[in-house]
């Protein structure tokens, strides 16, 4: 949703790099750009006024004049406003104290209510706690049957005393579904409200109905995230028609500009409070201002992608993988199994996406074709248990056999295979400490490039390297014998000689010196 706005600002900021000092002209030049950003993200435009002079303030103050590196405070500076005009701190569900917590969910027709009923509805069972759905949505035609099942989809019981589809009392059912909630022993009610395709009398009078019946702890204002200004108006005339408490932004994974977002909190005063990201039931979280800053400004949201491998990841079955990955006995079964675990995490784009700098490699992300890790367990099922458990016996015929098996091409069974053994041998590596095999650069790790590694050298090709290297050898032999003799002379000199190579040396001393075993003298001599 905020792909555009985060491009432009991270363009932004790439032309302050390498700026020893920032002047004048370049922080009227960053502003500018923010400003044309936001517009363009449609935010609104007193959201945006009071945004860029707080970045201008900031920016021509102390903290950035003085710092060693002025285009990251601006980052920072941005990073900070960004988390200020979204709400600052995360805002937590208030429970009731006695009796259960009441949650009214309002807002118009098509914001996805019913669906972030049932949403919030699991959430909440997670958190430990025993949730009702009540469905007071009377008008809409099925409305009371789809909130049904989405209750029998996330395992949360539905109550609904009227059919709907235009018949029945709301408030009625909304105070009747305190009294079931009390007798069935709910600490939680979550009451899904009617709602229409404009603002109109009729619909805040029902809904300040049920509000005045119920009493609600929280009411939460749904909105879609992606209806642009006019979330900001509607959100407005909920506030003076019915009040409530918090907002739930819905639909963020869609393609819109996604300014509404940005700009609820500073119109209506009201902290967003969850956000919906996708059609399954777990796509709902707790928004957090701080990790949504840092996704716009291409810095990855890891504190996000970390809780959710939290809940997905079995801990036990990842430590006894990290065992077999220690002493080389990780087998292409225990790939499958991480694998799968993975799948559980969702979409490969989304969890990609929280990693920081991907916008850089979007388009890639965006043609990543999710059933590539379907084809991997197809190959690898297609395998016997033997192969699974030892690759290196599949041969010429076993893996075309794989490959029909399998629906693939030998040369996919082949790809696979080698990834496997390059994967088990750097995770190996990196589980026992060392470093990271086949990427350029890095020093004093092996197949790195850097100093200590570098690719492999043969010894042909050493022998041609240090060709024609040193002093010229004497074609006299007695001289080229004297030379010689004189160079390890010097050579031996020049070594350093800590244990007195060459002189009597007591080998059972130097071992306690060096605090090792009194067996280890052996070693030494």
């Amino acid at each position: 949703m905020f792909a555009t706005l985060s491009d432009r600002l991270t363009a932004t900021f790439k032309n302050l790099r390498g700026k020893g000092r920032l002047s004048e002209a370049d922080i009227d030049a960053t502003a500018r750009e923010i400003r044309i950003a936001l517009l363009e993200a449609d935010v609104a435009l007193p959201v945006v006024k009071d945004f860029v002079a707080a970045v201008k303030e900031r920016a021509r103050s102390e903290e950035v004049s003085g710092a060693l590196n002025p285009a990251q405070q601006v980052v920072k500076i941005v990073n900070d406003e960004l988390v200020a005009i979204l709400g600052g701190e995360t805002r937590r569900l208030r429970y009731a104290k006695s009796g259960p917590t009441v949650i009214m969910l309002a807002g118009l027709q098509g914001a996805g209510k019913t669906t972030l009923a049932a949403k919030l509805a699991l959430w909440l069972k997670e958190q430990g706690k025993t949730p009702l759905l009540v469905a007071c949505d009377l008008q809409r035609p099925n409305a009371v049957q789809q909130l049904q099942v989405n209750g029998e989809k996330v395992g949360v019981p539905v109550f609904a005393p009227e059919p709907g589809n235009g018949t029945g009392d709301p408030v009625s059912v909304a105070k009747a579904s305190i009294e079931e909630a009390k007798r069935r022993l709910h600490d939680v009610v979550i009451v899904d409200t009617a709602g229409r395709l404009g603002v109109d009398a009729e619909m805040m009078a029902q809904a300040a109905g049920i509000r005045d019946a119920v009493q609600p702890d929280e009411v939460l204002f749904v909105v879609d995230a992606m209806i642009g200004q006019d979330a900001l108006i509607t959100a407005q005339a909920f506030l003076d028609g019915v009040g409530y408490d918090g907002v739930v932004l819905t639909k963020l994974d869609g393609d819109a500009r996604g300014g509404a977002a940005l700009s609820i909190r500073h119109v209506t005063g009201r902290p967003v409070m969850f956000a919906s990201s996708g059609e399954k039931m777990t796509d709902f979280d707790v928004f957090h201002p701080d990790r949504m800053a840092s996704r716009i400004l291409d810095m990855g949201d890891v504190l996000t992608l970390i809780e959710q491998a939290e809940k997905a990841f079995d801990q036990e079955e990842a430590m006894r993988a990290a065992e077999k990955l220690t002493g080389g006995d990780f087998t292409l079964d225990d790939f499958l199994s991480q694998m799968q675990q993975l799948k559980k995490l969702g979409s490969m784009q989304k969890i990609l996406g929280m990693l920081p700098g991907m916008g850089q490699i979007r388009e890639q992300l965006e043609n990543f074709d999710e059933r590539e890790i379907d084809r991997v367990e197809a190959i690898i099922r297609s395998m016997t248990p033997a192969e699974r458990d030892n690759p290196k016996i599949i041969d010429g015929s076993r893996r075309a056999r794989i490959a029909k098996g399998s629906g693939r091409t030998v040369s996919d069974v082949n790809g696979l295979v080698d990834r496997f053994f390059e994967a088990r041998k750097m995770m190996m590596q990196m589980a026992r400490g060392g470093g990271m095999p086949g990427m350029p650069g890095m020093p004093g790790m092996p197949g790195m490039g850097g100093p200590g590694g570098g690719k492999r050298v043969s010894a042909k090709q050493k022998a041609k390297q240090t060709k024609g290297k040193g002093a010229r050898k004497s074609g006299n032999p007695a001289k080229a014998a004297q030379d010689a003799a004189a160079a390890q002379a010097k050579a031996a000199e020049s070594k350093p000689n800590p244990f007195g190579i060459g002189q009597d040396i007591d080998y059972e001393a130097a071992a306690e010196n060096l605090q090792l075993p009194k067996d280890f003298s052996k070693f030494l001599k």
